[in-house]
């Protein structure tokens, strides 16, 4: 049983390193530039990426803002093992101001011809 749950930790550690690789190289980003962006030592970055690591939860703050996408975007991803567009693009978003939320709106919409 406790091989098991070895076993279970293990993949689970995979998949989240798996998770935060994907996130990482779509960003266009190397280990080194995520590392400096979350304030993390680039060995930490590989660690967590080969899932041999176990993030604490500053760690995993960090990185959230290295990548920058909210925790719960970090985790929802990661729970769904894909990638969530939509929920990225609205913690792009939320970091914008009213006006230029507006103006991706009107992009949106002229770029799927609605109005």
């Amino acid at each position: 049983m406790a091989k098991n749950r070895l076993t279970t930790w293990t993949k689970l550690h995979r998949r989240f390193g798996d998770q935060v690789r994907r996130m990482r190289t779509s960003r266009e980003l190397t280990q080194e530039a995520l590392a400096e962006r979350s304030d993390l030592s680039v060995d930490a970055v590989r660690r967590i990426e080969r899932g041999s690591f176990s993030p604490s939860l500053d760690t995993l703050g960090k990185l959230s803002v290295g990548l920058d996408v909210s925790l719960k975007t970090l985790f929802h991803t990661f729970d769904m093992e894909r990638s969530d567009g939509v929920a990225e693009i609205c913690d792009y978003l939320a970091c914008r101001t009213g006006p230029e939320v507006k103006q991706a709106w009107r992009v949106l919409q002229a770029m799927f011809n609605e109005s």
